[in-house]
């Protein structure tokens, strides 16, 4: 069954695993974060020559090196962009083996990017799961520079984190874009660390597969969706570490933030970022306040269609026609439920005439129409009659 409890919405913030599935294909949609395992050694190959290399042959026996300066637009976008992508490094307490003492170790590798500088002070986001759990947070710099992270806040249910750093050492500042004005076929370049910090800055080149993405995700692992992501496609290649990265236009703009991609034996080329314009208002809450200002009923749900029909006619006494809806499982005390005179058993078909298929629907509607201290007119059905009444929101940390 599915919940929604809204008094708890930061659940599994610390140690639980934030999975992503996505419904209907065999694969599974993971996080780009990189979990620190042990790799083969990589050889690392470097041209001792700046520039491009072309060995001509002038005579027999001679030949002449001639360097080419190749600038394309390319080029001039990830040149403006680059140096504003940052490492992120997820540092974890654990145990010894006799669980006598314990040790901090790197847990993780992702990405993040500079987006503001206040003075002294750095601004970073970043994805939420590259920094769950995390005891210390440390960045690196394209230079090589580590400065140890703050984390200002974090939301699970967009993916995304605030953290920041001095800003002594910080040069460029990423430049943000405008997702909406994307068009399908349009180039964009992944910038970020793929597989870690060995290969920080590393620049794919791709194209805007589809806008507007809904893709089920599953918070807390247990397999019931909780949340739509509305994301980005893009077929340039995101890698583990590239989580967080930054999706840049050909301006150079950043205009997503690298999340996720979906790994599948048959499927190449699918990767997802969360657009820039959606992440904009929850960088300035996360800054703000260390969290995002939603707005609350105090109930706990079930998805209707979840219910054998028998109960929804027997139980709930539903006229058979009412096939879609939320029931309300729980009411907090005092809650702006509660004063609006819901109960347990209740079935929501609607708010503010807007039709409430299920769970994933009210969340929303309700995250993307409404805030804390609004009122919204509620449509339910008890004992088979239907009703309406208002209801006062209140924010989450409110409960």
């Amino acid at each position: 069954m599915g919940y929604y409890d809204e008094g708890r919405t930061g659940r599994n913030k610390r140690g639980g695993k934030s999975g992503y599935f996505l419904s209907g294909l065999a694969g599974v949609v993971i996080g780009a974060a990189l979990v620190v395992a042990t790799l083969p050694a990589i050889v690392d190959y470097q041209n001792e020559n700046e520039g491009v290399s072309v060995s001509e042959n002038k005579s027999e026996g001679t030949s002449e090196q001639v360097s080419l300066d190749v600038t394309t637009d390319v080029t001039q976008a990830v040149d403006k962009a680059q140096e504003a992508v940052v490492g992120i490094t997820n540092i974890q307490e654990t145990m010894d083996f006799f669980g006598a003492g314990s040790t901090t170790q790197e847990a993780g590798t992702g990405s993040g990017v500079i987006y503001k500088k206040d003075g002294d002070t750095a601004f970073i986001v970043t994805n939420y799961h590259v920094i769950e759990g995390a005891q210390q947070l440390e960045v690196t710099l394209a230079d090589g520079t580590k400065e140890p992270a703050e984390l200002l806040g974090g939301d699970v249910w967009t993916d995304l984190a605030v953290l920041t750093i001095s800003g002594a050492n910080v040069g460029k500042v990423a430049e943000f874009g405008d997702s909406e004005a994307l068009k399908i076929g349009e180039p964009v370049i992944a910038i970020g660390n793929p597989l870690g910090l060995e290969f920080s800055g590393s620049v794919t080149q791709g194209v805007i597969s589809g806008l507007e993405r809904a893709i089920p995700v599953d918070l807390n692992g247990d397999m019931v969706n909780d949340w739509q992501a509305e994301v980005l496609q893009t077929d340039a290649a995101i890698n583990p570490g590239n989580s967080g990265g930054a999706l840049v236009n050909i301006a150079g703009q950043v205009v997503g933030i690298n999340s996720m991609k979906i790994a599948q034996n048959a499927v190449e080329g699918i990767g997802l970022s969360i657009p820039i314009d959606t992440a904009l208002p929850i960088i300035q809450d996360l800054e703000k306040f260390g969290e995002v200002k939603r707005p609350a009923m105090g109930v706990t749900l079930q998805n209707l269609n979840e219910l054998p029909s028998y109960h929804q006619q027997q139980t709930l006494k539903l006229p058979k026609d009412i096939k879609e809806g939320v029931i309300i499982e729980q009411v907090l005390t005092n809650s702006p439920a509660a004063k609006a005179g819901l109960r347990e058993y209740d079935v929501i078909t609607a708010l503010d005439g807007e039709a409430v298929q299920d769970v994933i629907a009210l969340r929303k509607y309700m995250y993307g129409n409404k805030k804390s201290g609004d009122t919204v007119k509620v449509t339910y059905y008890r004992d088979g009659k239907q009703q309406e009444t208002d209801m006062k929101l209140v924010a989450e940390s409110d409960l």
